[in-house]
């Protein structure tokens, strides 16, 4: 007879909550927030790992790649989530940062039964969006051995892509299959087995680390200012002469001036105000800046890496 796999740390009972259906809201409560207290510290134990994943993300993006979260469940949901929101928030193209969900859209919504298990259909899914050696995929697996993931990492590799492996398993069996392998050790869930809880949510403070520190590397951050949000409704709009007025010390009116005559981009807005040109002519500047507000001010090409994206 052979030997029983070990079990791993997200199908652990936690000690703590043995009792969980004997206890009082409170208590429930309490013990939640102090087991989800123990997330962030988890997280930070494998910022060295985050960063690499950076770095290769930032580079790949910079060459004209793509950034191609796959997983399944939770996780591919949560990977889904954070490729949707860059567009509105970096101004990035929709088809330059994508979320690959096993069994589809619909299972963004409802289990798709079995679709986890297919390393076939992550290789279709990956074929079908003609991934090369210029993307980067970023598998996501709590457990750290969905066949899914597996099998999407294996061909990424084949292909020359780059890529990152993102568990909540410590030796977890995706890590072997990435250039860089990121393990998340939560503990035992407060409910056995149930990964959208602290796995859920040390994979979102990931994922949250490795797009926004891209887009920052790569020049759509100004200070700590969204400066290619795209002011799509009347929030944005809003968020957009704020920025502006926050990045030049302006008052609205003028932010507004400028926006109108940037094309409610607020880079350009934003590089107008403070160098005294018109649009067309900061937009010159930023050209030549690529795109970095910082050094488009400054009249300077960025350095070789203003980014990290020369690794």
């Amino acid at each position: 007879m052979s030997a029983s796999r070990p079990i791993s740390i997200t199908e652990q009972q936690n000690p703590r909550t043995r009792r969980l259906d004997a206890m009082g809201i409170d208590e429930f409560l309490t013990t939640m927030n102090d087991e989800d207290a123990g997330v962030a510290d988890a997280v930070r134990a494998q910022i060295p790992q985050i960063a690499r994943a950076v770095e290769l993300v930032v580079s790949a993006l910079h060459g004209g790649g793509r950034l191609i979260y796959q997983g399944a469940g939770t996780s591919g949901r949560l990977g889904v989530l954070d490729a949707s929101e860059c567009p509105p928030t970096f101004g990035t193209d929709p088809a330059q940062i994508i979320g690959v969900l096993a069994g589809g859209r619909e299972a963004m919504f409802a289990a798709v039964e079995r679709a986890e298990d297919s390393d076939e259909l992550a290789v279709a899914d990956l074929v079908a969006l003609g991934l090369d050696e210029r993307d980067v995929v970023v598998g996501i697996a709590a457990s750290g051995r969905t066949p899914y993931v597996l099998g999407g990492l294996d061909y990424a590799r084949r292909v020359g892509a780059a890529t990152v492996s993102l568990a909540c398993n410590t030796g977890a069996e995706i890590s072997r299959h990435a250039d860089v392998a990121i393990e998340i050790d939560n503990g035992p869930e407060v409910l056995t087995g149930s990964t959208r809880l602290k796995a859920g949510t040390s994979q979102k403070l990931v994922l949250n680390m490795i797009s926004t520190a891209a887009m920052v590397r790569l020049g759509k951050v100004y200070g700590n200012l969204m400066v290619d949000v795209r002011p799509t409704n009347e929030k944005l709009v809003d968020r957009a002469a704020r920025i502006v007025q926050a990045a030049t010390d302006c008052d609205r009116a003028t932010a507004e001036r400028a926006l109108a005559a940037a094309g409610n981009h607020a880079k350009t807005a934003i590089v107008s105000i403070l160098c005294g040109i018109d649009a067309a002519a900061a937009r010159e500047r930023l050209s030549v800046a690529q795109g970095f507000v910082r050094d488009a001010i400054d009249g300077e090409r960025p350095s070789p890496l203003s980014s990290t994206a020369h690794h």
